[in-house]
C-alpha cells in the first residue's frame, strides 16, 4: 500500500455524502464505510482536504467510552443527540479539537471520531496551520493533527456536513476489504469490557494511521 495514491483525483468528481448516509443505525459499519471518503474544509477560501484513513465508532447510550453512555445531556454533548451528519467537536485535555461525525437519527447520539486522514489538497495550508516546516506522516496523524491541519474548532460543533465549508465527500475510491482491519479502540481504558469492543477500522499499512502497532481486536 502506497501513500500516495490517488492524490491527483478531480474535485469535479467528489460528491457530499447524502444526510441518508449518516442517518442510518449502525454507527459501526458506517465508520467501516468512512474509510477511503474524504473530510474537506474550505474556510476563508482555505480548501483542505484528505483521505479519511482511520476511524472509531461511539455507540452513544450503549457505549462506556462515548460521551453520551447512558443518554448523558451536557452542555458539550447535546449536539450528538442531534439528526445524523452534523459535526461534533470537543477538546481534549484542554489542548486538542477532536473532530466528530453524529450518526442516526434525532435524539439517538451516536458519532464516529476521524483519527487519521492522508492528505489529498492544502497541504500547504495544513502546514501553515500546523507549524510545520515540511510534510511529514504526522501532519494529519491523530484526531488532534487531523483538526489543526483542516481548521476544525470546537465553535463549528453543530456545523452541518451539507455545507461548502465543510463536508465529506464521495470520489468513487473504495479500499479492498483485506486492506481494512478493525481493533480496539484508543484511549478509553476507562470503558471497561467495552474498552476491548473492535469499533476501530484502519487502513492497513497506511504511514498516517495513529498508534504503535494494530493488533487486530476479537470478534
Amino acid at each position: 500500500m502506497t501513500e500516495q495514491h490517488h492524490l491527483n483525483t478531480s474535485f469535479s468528481n467528489w460528491k457530499k455524502l447524502t444526510t441518508d448516509f449518516y442517518e442510518r443505525t449502525d454507527v459501526v459499519a458506517i465508520t467501516k464505510e468512512l474509510l477511503g471518503k474524504i473530510l474537506v474544509t474550505n474556510f476563508e477560501d482555505k480548501l483542505t482536504a484528505g483521505r479519511i484513513v482511520e476511524a472509531e465508532a461511539y455507540n452513544g447510550p450503549f457505549d462506556k467510552a462515548a460521551h453520551s453512555y447512558n443518554n448523558r445531556r451536557t452542555a458539550r454533548t447535546e449536539v450528538m443527540f442531534s439528526q445524523g451528519g452534523v459535526a461534533y467537536i470537543y477538546l481534549c485535555y484542554g489542548i486538542h479539537q477532536m473532530f466528530n461525525i453524529v450518526t442516526n437519527v434525532k435524539d439517538v447520539p451516536n458519532a464516529i471520531l476521524i483519527r487519521a486522514l492522508e492528505p489529498l489538497a492544502g497541504i500547504n495550508v495544513m502546514l501553515e496551520r500546523t507549524n510545520k516546516a515540511t510534510h511529514t506522516f504526522d501532519l494529519t496523524r491523530g484526531p488532534g493533527n487531523v483538526a489543526k491541519a483542516l481548521g476544525l474548532h470546537t465553535s463549528q460543533s453543530g456545523m452541518t456536513l451539507q455545507s461548502d465549508p465543510l463536508y465529506i465527500a464521495d470520489d468513487g475510491y473504495l479500499y479492498p476489504d483485506d486492506d481494512i482491519i478493525a481493533t480496539s479502540r484508543i484511549g478509553v481504558d476507562y470503558a471497561a469490557e467495552d474498552a476491548l469492543l473492535p469499533y476501530r477500522f484502519v487502513v492497513k499499512g497506511n504511514k498516517y494511521v495513529s498508534g504503535k502497532k494494530i493488533i487486530k481486536a476479537k470478534q
